[in-house]
């Protein structure tokens, strides 16, 4: 299954491993478990440290296996083969087992060793979900670190009658103990705070008693990282609030338009960032949601969803985006039970089933040319009169025979029988007149909304909800300036992004200079 460059560089790493690895396999006679039983044996043929044991059935989930060190409490189990996005979890599970230290920050480590309880978790991936590995590889550590805590990874593809019986319609999805603990993308910090529930309360206290800042930025994305970076380089002191470190890129599967790099992925990039701006001498606050902006004439005050607040001499705004809701009745109620927003991660679990796609841009016919090669059907509602998609994909779209295109089509209700999504109604905005479509899954394409609901009030506000700015990023408030996808800015693209992140710090320095000449002249002249 592995090629000879990945076993060259998988072997490299393996020789970080410093105590035995134990695989345990329950196989069976499947075509699956054939797999599995290929890629154990090729892994274990790689290091002298790892010893493979294969058993036939005797776990609730075959094919899987688990990962164990001797004379370690350790509880980690891959129920399904972890090829594509979650190679890298496993990689990173056997140097973990085998006693390779993580990178996690050591703060984290042992608020994860402290945990106290019993703690089951169980998470459904997908081999195409972009989101899922990090919610994997951040339990998988929990596992390691704590005897407390156990983590089963399953391919919800491969044990579809599991998913079917708890209708898991959305990945990543976990359980913990039994129970639907969480759904959608998740870093190790986010969910030990969940567990942790003083966590909060100490962190929102050492974030009040920290120093103000030269410049502040609020927001985690590309306009926030090349902000976050241009400001530190001019030696000035910077800080960074984000909701979470990476923001819309996080979500984005294919990106081949970042000049210089011909293809990468959207996490993989959102690493990329987030480790250029740890290069710099920048105190960065993940997991942290800005909550009002109050302005003052020596210091922006920023306060943040925990009570904690931020000052700061200039503050830039790069709050992002977020996917656009249809807002019609049943589709909060539905959502993660039918209603979806990622092809990618969540269409491997709707096999065989119909859907629906709303939207008729670049990423609504994208998603409808993606889920046509897995599903039974599916149905795209567009909006307009006709299609906005580029034409290479609408002839794509056309040519394919599970797939019908209804335009004029306004999407008015959800339906569902209370546990999941049974179909939806949209009206025709030529005959005016109602259908109703039967299907299983409702994926949701329609564009991005700024996240600028906090704002309004303070901040000039476009009436499409984004920040006004100027050619040089400044706001209607003096000291806070402001860019990327929030912004009046057009075309929300992650290259144009870094650049208006970088010109809003530029700008801001700019300020900071001018506005503290006057106050050193003064002293000057006093002494």
């Amino acid at each position: 299954m592995l090629d000879a460059n990945l076993k060259t560089q998988l072997k490299a790493y393996l020789e970080k491993v410093v105590r035995p690895i134990h695989i345990v396999a329950n196989l069976d006679a499947s075509p699956k478990s054939g797999e599995m039983q290929e890629l154990l044996r090729e892994l274990a043929q790689l290091s002298d440290k790892i010893a493979l044991e294969e058993q036939q059935g005797g776990n609730e989930r075959t094919p899987s296996f688990a990962l164990t060190s001797p004379g370690q409490d350790i509880h980690l189990r891959f129920a399904g083969i972890p090829m594509g996005h979650e190679f890298t979890s496993l990689v990173l599970a056997l140097l973990q087992v085998g006693g390779h230290p993580s990178k996690a920050a050591q703060d984290v480590i042992e608020q994860i060793k402290g945990l106290d309880g019993d703690y089951r978790f169980e998470t459904y991936f997908s081999l195409s979900c972009q989101n899922c590995p990090d919610v994997v590889q951040a339990l998988n550590l929990m596992s390691v670190l704590n005897p407390n805590v156990r983590h089963v990874a399953i391919d919800g593809a491969l044990f579809q009658p599991e998913v079917d019986a708890r209708q898991v319609m959305s990945v990543p999805t976990v359980y913990l103990n039994g129970e639907v603990f969480g759904a959608g993308r998740m870093g190790v910090e986010e969910i030990v705070a969940k567990l942790d529930t003083n966590s909060a309360a100490r962190e929102a206290a050492k974030i009040q008693a920290k120093a103000p800042y030269d410049v502040l930025v609020v927001g985690g994305g590309p306009a926030g990282a090349a902000a976050a970076i241009y400001a530190a380089r001019k030696g000035i002191r910077t800080g960074v609030a984000a909701e979470r470190f990476g923001g819309q890129v996080l979500d984005t599967m294919a990106i081949e338009n970042f000049i210089s790099v011909q293809e990468t992925e959207g996490p993989k990039l959102a690493a990329a960032l987030e480790q250029h701006v740890r290069s710099y001498d920048v105190d960065i606050m993940n997991l942290q949601r800005a909550e009002k902006l109050i302005p003052g004439q020596q210091h922006v005050e920023v306060q943040l969803a925990n009570g904690a607040s931020l000052k700061a001499r200039t503050v830039i705004l790069s709050t992002g985006a977020r996917w656009r809701q249809m807002n019609v009745p049943g589709e909060n109620e539905y959502r993660n039970k039918g209603v979806a927003y990622c092809p990618h991660c969540d269409g491997p679990l709707f096999k065989g089933k119909r859907v629906a796609v709303i939207g008729g841009g670049n990423s609504g016919v994208e998603a409808a040319i993606d889920l046509a090669g897995i599903v039974s059907h599916v149905t795209l509602l567009e909006f307009d009169s006709q299609l906005r998609a580029d034409a290479v994909l609408q002839r794509k779209l056309h040519s394919l025979p599970n797939v019908r295109v209804i335009t004029s089509a306004q999407t008015t209700e959800v339906l569902g029988d209370g546990q999941k999504v049974t179909g939806l109604v949209y009206k025709d905005r030529v005959g005016h007149d109602d259908h109703r479509l039967e299907l299983e899954g409702i994926f949701v394409q329609i564009g991005l909304l700024p996240n600028t609901e906090w704002l309004k009030g303070t901040v000039a506000l476009s009436p499409r909800g984004e920040i006004e700015v100027d050619a040089h990023g400044r706001t209607s408030v003096p000291a806070v300036f402001a860019a990327g996808d929030a912004t009046t800015v057009p075309y929300k693209q992650i290259v144009i992004a870094m650049g208006e992140g970088s010109k809003a710090a530029l700008s801001a320095f700019d300020h900071l200079i001018r506005s503290s000449a006057p106050a050193e002249a003064d002293a000057a002249v006093a002494a």
